[in-house]
């Protein structure tokens, strides 16, 4: 059987078991919604058994919270905030770009819609999303943030402040309203890369503080 053998190989046939249950839970988080995602239909949908699952994922919570950080770690991933080389405006752009694709994502903003909708679990959703999503990116940013400020490029005397900061800035960006109505336009390159080099500008502006940075 095809699980025996996954099982078999070891800890990376149980990743990739891992990562496929959490893209076909997400997939129907945002077709069906949180409520009618059954474990039964994330088995038919993975073609796996439903005990599979279970030895993967406790719950239908620890599953929706694996499907975000799955989401969330494909749009923005680890490599990105610790393998950019270059100034700290090309670190800060490179990031702010990835921030503001994963923003404008399709499934993205569909998992955000599907979460508002659902006014019975919301505030539970939310939370789950928000550990397993944003805290995460954050948290990753902060830890940019500092070895920028350790370095003398930038001042950030508060890293995680700064950081729940340069995320707003592409999380408020007008292009996410934008492509509620007009996704070309909002998913355009040159607009893209426009708001990131003047947010990324606004931010450096702010942390450029010469007795720190030194000019």
């Amino acid at each position: 059987m095809t699980e025996n053998n996954q099982g078999r190989r070891g800890r990376p046939a149980n990743e990739a078991l891992g990562q496929t249950i959490a893209d076909a839970a997400c997939e129907l988080f945002v077709e069906l919604g949180y409520q009618a995602t059954t474990m039964d239909k994330v088995a038919q949908r993975a073609k796996i058994s439903k005990l599979s699952i279970y030895r993967h994922f406790e719950n239908k919570e620890a599953l929706f919270s694996a499907a975000i950080a799955a989401s969330c770690h494909r749009f923005a991933p680890q490599a990105l905030f610790d393998g950019v080389d270059g100034s700290a405006e090309d670190q800060l752009m490179a990031v702010g770009s990835s921030l503001l694709r994963t923003f404008l994502n399709p499934d993205v903003r569909r998992v955000e819609a599907m979460i508002t909708a659902d006014k019975t679990n919301q505030k539970s959703l939310s939370k789950l999303q928000y550990e397993a999503g944003p805290a995460h990116v954050i948290a990753q940013i902060e830890a940019l943030l500092r070895r920028l400020h350790a370095k003398a490029v930038l001042n950030v005397p508060d890293p995680l402040q700064s950081a729940r900061l340069f995320a707003a800035l592409f999380k408020g960006s007008d292009l996410l309203i934008i492509a509620r109505f007009d996704e070309e336009k909002a998913e355009d390159d040159n607009e893209i890369a426009s708001y990131c080099r003047s947010a990324v500008a606004m931010f450096v502006a702010a942390h450029g503080d010469d007795d720190h940075a030194g000019g």
